[in-house]
C-alpha cells in the first residue's frame, strides 16, 4: 500500500508542475496516457480526455464509472508559493490543482490500476480523466459520454473535505449585454435602456 501511495503521490506532482488550462491539457493528458500504460492499462483518448475500462469488462456486468478531471483555473495573484512546485511540507502536498481536483483523481486512477486486472468482479470498472471541466466547455465528460460503455453509476472525485455528496446543486451563468448609458439607481436616467439577455445552464 505504501509503493501505491507513493506512486500516486509521484504522478500528481508530475501534473501539478505540467499547466493544464482548461482546452489545454494536452501535456497532462500525455502523462495519464503513459501512467496508464506503464501499468499494463489499454486506454483510449479522445482529444484530451483519457479513459479505459477494466481488462476483463463484461457486458452482461453493471459498470462503475470512475471519473475526475486534469484541467484547472489559471493561477490567482494571491499565490505566496510557486503554483507549479508541487512541495510537500509536513502532510500536505502545496501547488496548483492539488486538492482540484489532482488528489482525487490519482487516487481514482489508482483504484482503477489496483483492480484492472482482477477476474470475477461483480462490477465493471471504467475511469475517465476528463478534460474542460473548470470551463464547462464541449470537449469535456460530455464530448465522451456516447463513446464510454453504458455507466450504471459513478464516482465523481471533486474536493468534499472527505464527506460523500450524493448530489451537486446546479449553476446557473447568465451571460447579460445591456445598450445605453450607464445609471445609478440613486439618479434618474435619461435615456431608456434595452437589454438583451442570453443564459446558459451548467452543472457542476
Amino acid at each position: 500500500m505504501k509503493e501505491q501511495y507513493q506512486i500516486a503521490v509521484e504522478l500528481l506532482q508530475k501534473l501539478i508542475q505540467t499547466q493544464s488550462f482548461s482546452s489545454e491539457e494536452h501535456n497532462t493528458a500525455a502523462i495519464i496516457e503513459g501512467w496508464l500504460k506503464d501499468h499494463g492499462v489499454t486506454f483510449n483518448r479522445t482529444q484530451n480526455n483519457v479513459w479505459a475500462v477494466n481488462k476483463y469488462f463484461d457486458e452482461n456486468k453493471p459498470t462503475i464509472l470512475l471519473n475526475s478531471h486534469h484541467d484547472t483555473v489559471r493561477p490567482n495573484k494571491g499565490y505566496t508559493n510557486d503554483p507549479y512546485d508541487a512541495f510537500i511540507e509536513g502532510d500536505k502536498l502545496y501547488g496548483l490543482g492539488s486538492n482540484d481536483a489532482g488528489g482525487c483523481l490519482v487516487s481514482l486512477l489508482s483504484t482503477f490500476v489496483h483492480f484492472y486486472e482482477q477476474k470475477n468482479m461483480k462490477y465493471n470498472l471504467a475511469v475517465a480523466a476528463t478534460a474542460e471541466e473548470e470551463s464547462s466547455g464541449p470537449n469535456g465528460l460530455n464530448s465522451i459520454l456516447g463513446i464510454l460503455p453504458e455507466i450504471d453509476f459513478a464516482i465523481v472525485g471533486e474536493p468534499t473535505e472527505m464527506h460523500l455528496a450524493i448530489a451537486e446543486k446546479g449553476l446557473l451563468v447568465i451571460d447579460a449585454y445591456a445598450k445605453g448609458i450607464a445609471g445609478h439607481a440613486a439618479h434618474e436616467n435619461t435615456e431608456k435602456c434595452h437589454y438583451e439577455c442570453h443564459s446558459r445552464y451548467r452543472v457542476d
